[in-house]
């Protein structure tokens, strides 16, 4: 039987726990300095207390980290600092540059590291996310195993570590500044009174954007003109008090694609293009 430690049990970390339990794993936590919500996930769970941080490293052959992303590196730095030597799995919306630092903390303690990436809802009978995994193979395929027949689909990776947690952020960039934008523009829509016609407008797409890739280049070629209109809505949202940054960043990302009118960009060079400055 595989022990595994989970830090911290939230919604999401109780219930991935949960899966693994019920595939026969036994799975532990550490009720110190948790709040009653959190205890009462664990119990609902059916997890194992411990008493420290401590006698879970001691314990566990696998340690899953599915904590607030400011806290990753702590709480990686918690467990290293107890000489963790099994597999550690930060499973925390992070950059790959902060799984780099992780890295080099779970490898001064002995431990492997597992990058790994949720993109979903927490599991239950209805819900199936994705458990995105990557780092050696050995240790990336024992994770896996945890979750075998549950409703946690776990996923390899090819590509080392890195790789889940850079997919988890493109994902989670174009999911959460869209919904903060919908949240702007709508009430932008509600100050003058036309969110209906917003709503019925919206409601002739039934597809996502981040679906159409052939339109990045078509949006490169209409830069120009889309590049003063969102400058056009940043002063809309200013004069009715609401956060223009997002409209403002968006006009600034057009303006690296420049006038492409006459000279269509390729998909390779419209991404090319967002990583640089340009001019006219």
């Amino acid at each position: 039987m595989t022990t595994l430690g989970i830090l911290h049990p939230g919604s999401m970390g109780a219930a991935v726990a949960a899966q693994a339990k019920a595939a026969g794993a036994e799975v532990l936590w550490c009720p110190e300095g948790r709040s009653d919500a959190t205890k009462d996930r664990a119990v609902r769970s059916g997890l194992a207390a411990v008493g420290n941080i401590a006698e879970m490293v001691h314990n566990s052959d696998v340690i899953l980290s599915l904590c607030p992303p400011a806290n990753a590196v702590d709480v990686a730095s918690s467990v290293a600092g107890h000489s963790f030597s099994g597999i550690f799995v930060d499973g925390n919306a992070i950059s790959p540059a902060s799984m780099k630092t992780i890295s080099t903390i779970m490898s001064s303690a002995g431990a492997q590291l597992v990058d790994g990436s949720v993109i979903g809802s927490p599991p239950s009978t209805t819900k199936t996310p994705r458990l995105y995994l990557s780092g050696p193979e050995a240790p990336v395929e024992a994770v896996a195993r945890l979750f075998e027949g549950t409703a946690v689909n776990a996923i390899a990776l090819p590509g080392g570590i890195g790789k889940a947690s850079a997919l988890k952020l493109s994902y989670s960039t174009f999911q959460k500044i869209s919904r903060v934008l919908a949240a702007v523009s709508y009430t932008l829509a509600h100050d003058y009174g036309v969110e209906r016609e917003l709503l019925d407008v919206a409601k002739q797409r039934t597809t996502s954007y981040l679906t159409e890739t052939e339109y990045i280049s078509k949006t490169a070629s209409r830069a120009w003109r889309w590049g003063p209109e969102m400058r056009e809505a940043v002063q809309a949202l200013m004069e009715s008090s609401l956060p223009a940054g997002l409209a403002e960043a968006a006009s600034l990302v057009l303006e690296r694609w420049g006038d492409a009118r006459n000279f269509p960009l390729g998909l390779p060079e419209a991404m090319d293009r967002l990583h640089h400055t340009t001019e006219g």
